[in-house]
């Protein structure tokens, strides 16, 4: 079986700008580039991950999340496509979840798609409804400390052994004593 990296877009990989729908706001997170690098090394499947209210909100189109998403993957520098499989979610926090964090939707059929071990695979984001989706999902999840991770709401007594890490590339590195 496969193992895999669910990965948060906005705060973990690049910097959120709060409903980013210009590709010319992209900014990698110092080290991130060389994070999804080594999770490759280390034979993980990378899968996208994003909440992107913004397209439910009228803000901007699912043609400019798209045009952001490729240019994070030229900022970064690596293999293209970059992503096994990548989840938009375009709901706003008011609509029935379809895809949206926290549901486990597409982390359940990634899963049965790609024959991935859910013991040896993670999600991984800044925020509550990231983690959520893993828990959800019965993944392990590992977080990325930062403004959207609020710890009072995290269900930490669900999450037990829960490690926040400063960025992804301290996550990353963390994952290479754990395979």
């Amino acid at each position: 079986m496969n193992k895999a990296l669910f990965l948060d877009r906005d705060g973990t990989i690049i910097h959120d700008k709060r409903y980013m729908g210009d590709p010319a706001l992209v900014e990698l997170i110092p080290g991130s580039a060389e994070a999804l690098r080594m999770a490759l090394e280390m034979r993980y499947l990378l899968f996208l991950f994003t909440n992107q209210s913004g397209v439910g909100r009228g803000y901007f189109t699912m043609e400019d999340v798209l045009k952001v998403n490729r240019r994070m993957e030229q900022v970064i520098g690596l293999r293209s496509p970059l992503f096994t499989d990548t989840c938009i979610a375009p709901e706003t926090p008011d609509e029935t979840p379809a895809y949206r964090k926290p549901s486990p939707r597409f982390i359940l059929e990634m899963i049965r798609k790609h024959d991935l071990d859910p013991a040896r695979s993670y999600v991984i984001g800044d925020a509550n409804s990231d983690l959520m989706a893993g828990i959800n999902a019965g993944i392990p999840v590992l977080a990325i400390s930062g403004p959207s991770l609020k710890p009072d709401e995290l269900p930490l007594r669900v999450a037990r052994g829960l490690k926040a890490f400063p960025d992804l590339l301290h996550l990353v590195r963390h994952l290479g004593t754990l395979t």
